[in-house]
C-alpha cells in the first residue's frame, strides 16, 4: 500500500512541470532553429512566423539559423531540446525524409524524435529549359527527351536537393536515365543553365521566375500538384503525368515528448497566423504557397508518406551520397 502511494505521488511529482508548462505556456522566449543559410524559403518561412508568434504571445521569438550538413544539424539541435515548446523547428523534407534515406548515420529518428504540428509552406519548382531547346511545352520537351537521353543532363543544386528529386522521379515517370549534374547550391546551376552549359533544371520558383520573364529561360510546367496561385499560367506536369507532385514543403516540428497541451496551442496559434489574408499574401509574394496538411496528424502521416515515395526513387535511381 505504501509502495503504491509512493509511486502514485512520485508520478504526481513529475507531471507537474509539464502541467505547469502547459497551463503557463508562452512565458518566456523562443527560438526557431532553421538548419539553412538565412534567405532561402525555408528561412523566410520561419521569419514569418516567428514575427506572427511573437505578436500573439508577447514574447521574443527570434530564428536562429543553424546551416549544414543538409539541415541536419538544426533537427538535430531540436530532436535533442528540452520538450518544452520553446524551441521549434522549421524544416524541408531535406533533413526530415531525404537525408535519413541516403545517410546511414542520422543523428536523430525522423519519426520518434520529433513531434509534428503542420506544413507550412511549399514551393514548388519550375522546370526551365535554355531557350535554344526546340521544345515549346512539356509535352514536346518530354518526347525530346526520350529521344536523347543519353546527350542531356541537367543540374540541380546538390545531391538529395528537391530539385534533384524531382529530376529523378521525372527521369523515372519517363523511363529514362538523363545524368544528373550537382552543383555546390542551385545558383551555381542556374548560371551554367543560362550559359547553355547544361540543358534544363528543375529550379524553386522564386529563383527561376525572374530568368523566365526576362526571356533568358523557358518554364514548361511547375511541379505543384494542382496549378499555383504564384503563376496560374504554368500547366503543372501531373497534368501530363498523374501523381507528380515535388514541391519543397516546409514543415513545423517540436521534441516529441512535447506536451500535448503545448503542442495543440501551438498548432492553434500557428492556424490563426497562417489563415490570415495578410500573411497569405505575403507569402506568396515570396514565392511560397501554403499547405492543407494542416494538422500534427495529417503533417504525420505525410512525412511516413513521403519517406515511402522518396525511398523507391532513391532506390530505383542508385542515389548515393557524396
Amino acid at each position: 500500500m505504501l509502495r503504491m502511494l509512493y509511486l502514485t505521488l512520485t508520478a504526481l511529482a513529475l507531471s507537474a512541470p509539464l502541467s505547469a508548462t502547459a497551463q503557463n505556456f508562452p512565458s518566456r522566449a523562443a527560438r526557431i532553429v532553421v538548419g539553412f543559410a538565412p534567405g532561402g524559403a525555408t528561412d523566410v518561412t520561419a521569419r514569418l512566423l516567428a514575427m506572427e508568434l511573437g505578436k500573439m504571445w508577447g514574447q521574443q521569438v527570434v530564428v536562429d539559423n543553424r546551416p549544414g550538413a543538409s539541415g541536419m544539424i538544426g533537427a538535430e539541435l531540436v530532436a535533442k531540446a528540452a520538450p518544452d515548446g520553446y524551441t521549434l523547428l522549421v524544416s524541408p523534407q531535406t533533413s526530415i525524409v531525404v537525408a535519413p534515406l541516403l545517410i546511414k548515420k542520422v543523428p536523430y529518428d525522423s519519426v520518434k524524435d520529433f513531434a509534428t504540428v503542420a506544413v507550412v509552406g511549399s514551393t514548388p519548382q519550375l522546370l526551365v529549359i535554355h531557350p535554344s531547346l526546340p521544345p515549346k511545352n512539356f509535352r514536346e520537351f518530354a518526347a525530346f527527351v526520350k529521344a536523347n537521353e543519353k546527350s542531356l543532363s541537367y543540374g540541380s543544386g546538390g545531391i538529395g536537393s528537391t530539385p534533384h528529386m524531382a529530376g529523378e522521379l521525372f527521369n523515372s515517370s519517363l523511363g529514362v536515365r538523363v545524368t544528373h549534374v550537382p552543383y555546390k547550391g542551385e545558383n551555381p546551376g542556374v548560371t551554367d543553365l543560362l550559359g547553355g552549359q547544361i540543358p534544363y533544371m528543375f529550379v524553386n520558383f522564386p529563383v527561376a521566375i525572374g530568368h523566365v520573364q526576362g526571356g533568358k529561360l523557358r518554364a514548361l510546367a511547375i511541379t505543384s500538384p494542382q496549378r499555383s496561385q504564384l503563376a496560374p499560367e504554368f500547366p503543372t506536369v501531373a497534368e501530363s503525368i498523374p501523381g507528380f507532385d515535388t514541391a519543397t514543403w516546409n514543415g513545423l516540428y517540436l521534441p516529441a515528448a512535447t506536451p500535448r497541451e503545448v503542442i495543440t496551442r501551438i498548432h492553434g496559434d500557428v492556424t490563426k497566423i497562417l489563415a490570415s489574408a495578410e500573411l497569405k499574401d505575403r507569402m506568396l509574394k515570396q514565392g511560397i504557397d501554403q499547405s492543407t496538411l494542416n494538422t500534427p496528424e495529417k503533417h504525420a502521416a505525410f512525412v511516413k508518406a513521403e519517406f515511402a515515395r522518396w525511398g523507391k526513387v532513391i532506390k530505383e535511381a542508385g542515389i548515393k551520397a557524396e
